[in-house]
């Protein structure tokens, strides 16, 4: 393994462990030492890659933005129309914010806003919610007198509150609640055309891949 490698390897493991600890105490309580052991490596370590907790806090939300970037992405080159996609996405986020804690991480730090620096994963959320609505707008699949500006505000406020709700109970983020919210909206959003070609419940396209964020072992303690 070259020096190259092992350093990114040795970031990787550091901007995991920082998830978890940030996830499990908050920002304010999380300790660099307990970021530092959780990955393996020396303290030391941890300031040759961070500057300090903050710089640790936006690689963690710049990692979650990479990965719905990467999944919404995906999701929509899969899917055949706009108003699926925005279905399976929400469904595989659902699925990330249970499985990755860069993920719920992400969004726990954007809400307390201790990353002012990177751009909100509500914000970015609320712009593929928007940009899906507006490209189904286009293919005449939304419903008459549909606004675009309601259709994303309620799902955004749905999906968004799903994830604060599911760090106490996971329910919240299961399959059939996301699919129960959808079977209640899209009679409202799409065409009875569109409708009849739309699966609430998510396609085969809205499973989440195994999450690129997670740590394959304990990284050299070595800063590089």
């Amino acid at each position: 393994m070259t020096k190259q490698e092992r350093a990114t390897r040795t970031r990787k493991a550091l901007i995991h462990s920082a998830a978890t600890v940030f996830e499990r105490h908050g920002y304010g309580q999380a300790r660099l030492a307990l970021i530092s052991a959780g990955a393996g490596v020396s303290t030391g370590a941890l300031h040759f890659h961070f500057e300090n907790k903050a710089a640790v806090a936006e690689a963690v939300v710049a990692e979650a933005s990479h990965g719905l970037l990467d999944l919404s992405g995906s999701i929509r080159r899969k899917a055949n129309t706009a108003l699926q996609a925005l279905v399976d996405t929400s469904h595989a986020l659902a699925d990330l914010l249970c499985q990755d804690p860069v993920t719920r991480a992400g969004f726990r730090l954007s809400h307390e806003g201790e990353s002012a620096d990177e751009p909100s994963l509500r914000t970015q959320w609320r712009h593929c919610v928007r940009e899906l609505l507006d490209e189904a707008a286009a293919d005449g699949a939304l419903a008459d007198g549909v606004s675009r500006q309601d259709a994303t505000t309620t799902t955004v406020a749905a999906t968004t509150g799903f994830e604060v709700l599911g760090r106490y109970d996971a329910e919240w983020l299961s399959r059939p609640t996301v699919t129960g919210f959808w079977r209640l909206m899209l009679p409202r959003l799409a065409t009875a055309e569109a409708l009849a070609h739309l699966d609430p419940s998510g396609t085969a396209s809205a499973a989440t891949p195994p999450t690129r964020h997670e740590a394959r072992g304990p990284a050299s303690t070595a800063p590089a």
